[in-house]
């Protein structure tokens, strides 16, 4: 490992569980029902659900194993602690090579929001101006983005009351409610949503940077979740009730057509802005949580090991932040990978696949039986997830590990 100097822990449980919020009440929480019912109709509640489920197991796995192991790097540490190297490796190349990807999506997304109906060209600059002004924000310390991630929060949390009283309070037609895709169709739209609110684990890359871990980690992961979960549950009864299954399964924005169903079409700007918003506080939570892997795998000679660097002052790995932010810049002003990341998914579900199992592995103390039951859970609830995802993305997951696989091995046969 290098000599790099430690991140500094200055992060409080209030701080913690905005940043985990900020990761999951992001641009899902706009657009997620829409596929979700499609996939199963009114049958969403039910995948939502199973999405909660799921994702408790695998939250409470990430908090046991961070207050273990309370430093930067998430389930590539536990990997590496508890399954052996190449476990850590594969979990923090699929969440690098995944979440770049995401960050690049999800800056589009900003811009889409931000200037709706814009010539191609005016959207990508928008969006490399995000990218900028969130990476410069990140760089001045973390104190500094969990700062930002509450003005964000609120304010999408505004957007989103209002949504849900303007539906409450409007006059529209009581929706068919109906199911459709079956069992299989309810999987889709578990796994359409356990992607939506799954940054919770944000908070456990970020471990070294918390006060009295041991004890923060767990209780802001939990807390995270669960007004997450509370969140898109209130989100999700009001937009079926105000508009039905079929109109959200054809609409781009599901909660725009939610409150012109709902006769407030007034509130559609308020929408707009809280969507642009929280995608923003997504992105921030995104490149903090991909600095802090990218250093931990930097510690390891698992990438290059200048991008361990540490800021003297600001205390955040700088080296690996603006190197982050070029990437996605460079990836914004190329492509669009709003269509193109299933593999960001694939990879997702892998990392927590590993989480749980490393969860698995730790010695046994009281509650051990419960923990590994939620364990073995939340393994399989990810396996079953991974099932469900188009071929084609499976197949790209597959790929972007295969790539990352070949490579560390001909570097560790180059260096013995």
């Amino acid at each position: 490992m290098t000599d790099q100097p430690g991140l500094a822990r200055r992060l409080n449980t209030t701080d913690a569980v905005v940043i985990g919020l900020g990761s999951m009440i992001g641009a899902g929480v706009f657009s997620a029902f829409g596929p979700a019912a499609r996939a199963a109709g009114a049958g969403l509640l039910i995948g939502l659900a199973l999405a909660a489920a799921i994702a408790y197991c695998n939250a409470t796995a990430s908090a046991q194993l961070a207050a273990v192991y309370p430093v930067s790097g998430g389930t590539y540490n536990y990997g590496r602690e508890r399954l052996g190297e190449w476990w850590g490796f594969i979990a923090g190349w699929g969440f690098v090579v995944g979440k770049t990807a995401s960050c690049a999506a999800m800056a589009l997304t900003v811009a889409a929001y931000a200037v709706p109906g814009a010539a191609v060209w005016a959207q990508r600059a928008v969006a490399i101006a995000a990218v900028l002004l969130l990476t410069s924000v990140n760089y001045r310390g973390v104190t500094k983005t969990a700062a930002l991630a509450r003005i964000l929060l609120v304010c999408t949390l505004i957007a989103l009351t209002a949504a849900v009283v303007g539906i409450a309070m409007g006059r529209p037609e009581p929706p068919q409610l109906s199911l459709s895709g079956g069992g299989y169709g309810i999987l889709q739209s578990a796994g359409l949503l356990f992607f939506a609110f799954a940054g919770y684990a944000r908070i456990a890359t970020m471990g070294e940077e918390v006060r009295d871990p041991a004890r923060t980690i767990p209780r802001a992961i939990s807390l995270a979740l669960a007004i997450a979960v509370a969140i898109y549950l209130v989100v999700a009864v009001a937009a079926l009730a105000a508009a039905g299954p079929d109109r959200l399964a054809h609409a781009a924005a599901p909660l725009t057509e939610a409150v012109r169903a709902a006769g407030h079409p007034a509130l559609v700007p308020v929408i707009t802005v809280g969507a642009a918003l929280a995608s923003m506080g997504a992105l921030l939570a995104l490149i903090a949580g991909l600095g802090r892997t990218t250093l931990a795998m930097s510690r390891h000679r698992d990438l290059p090991e200048w991008l361990a660097a540490v800021h003297p002052r600001y205390h955040v790995p700088h080296r690996a932040e603006i190197t982050l932010g070029a990437v996605v810049c460079a990836l914004v002003a190329i492509v669009d990978l709003r269509g193109v990341i299933g593999f960001s998914s694939f990879g997702v579900l892998i990392y927590y696949a590993i989480a749980n199992a490393a969860a698995f592995t730790l010695p046994a103390a009281r509650g051990a039986l419960r923990r590994r039951v939620l364990s073995a859970c939340g393994l399989g609830g990810c396996l079953l997830l991974v099932a469900t995802l188009p071929w084609q993305s499976a197949v790209a997951g597959l790929a972007v590990f295969a790539v990352g696989i070949a490579g560390r091995a001909m570097l560790l046969r180059r260096r013995a």
